[in-house]
């Protein structure tokens, strides 16, 4: 659960596994005018070309992630190098997620006025990020819909998809550390009834819901 910290923001961290619904949730509360922090979106960011991470990944493993004609990384072929082996994923993340880090605390101090925000962090629990956020919230489904929601989605293999999965905490695990899980089993959309009154609910004298 997100410490007992006072801010002076409502910071919400949005987490959940892989394909498990969170970039909807994400996409909506943008909608409702929260600056929305996407960590996904600043790990792209730094493997851009030129950048000092992406030189590194390049001398890594050379012509495997290369994409054709520029110094440019092929995402796929990176990430069917890391998903297989877990210490090349440890060496990616050991790489990539101090400059995310920087980027949330740059992006923090931009919108220190703002009265709340998201940090939308897939691995919030396994990056130790929970210092972050005032409250925690997971967006959680079946595993077997879990899984059977990222094939269709990234056209993976069975095995390639549960690798991905595999690559993160267990919901089980994630269920107990959230302030608040909400439920996307079945139909897509299906968390929204409950985001709705999350977002709505009156916030502690502290913000930290």
């Amino acid at each position: 659960m997100a410490p007992s910290e006072r801010f002076s923001q409502r910071r919400i961290g949005l987490t959940g596994g892989i394909a498990s619904g969170k970039s909807s949730l994400g996409h909506w509360l943008a909608e409702q005018g929260l600056p929305v922090l996407d960590a996904d979106q600043f790990a792209r960011e730094a493997l851009e070309p030129g950048l000092n991470a992406t030189n590194t990944v390049l001398q890594r493993y050379g012509s495997k992630v290369q994409a054709e004609g520029a110094a440019t990384i092929d995402r796929a072929a990176l990430g069917r190098i890391v998903f297989q082996d877990p210490a090349e994923r440890l060496w990616l993340e050991q790489l990539i997620h101090p400059i995310v880090r920087d980027r949330f605390d740059q992006a923090l101090t931009r919108h220190a006025e703002t009265p709340a925000i998201v940090l939308m962090i897939p691995l919030l629990f396994e990056a130790g990020l929970e210092s972050l956020c005032s409250e925690i919230w997971l967006v959680d489904c079946d595993e077997s819909q879990q899984l059977q929601r990222l094939i269709a989605r990234d056209g993976l293999s069975p095995a390639a998809a549960q690798a991905r999965i595999a690559a993160q905490w267990p919901l089980s695990r994630k269920r107990a550390l959230a302030d608040h899980v909400i439920s996307n089993q079945g139909q897509p959309g299906a968390w929204h009834a409950q985001a709705v009154t999350l977002l709505n609910a009156t916030a502690e004298t502290d913000l930290g819901c």
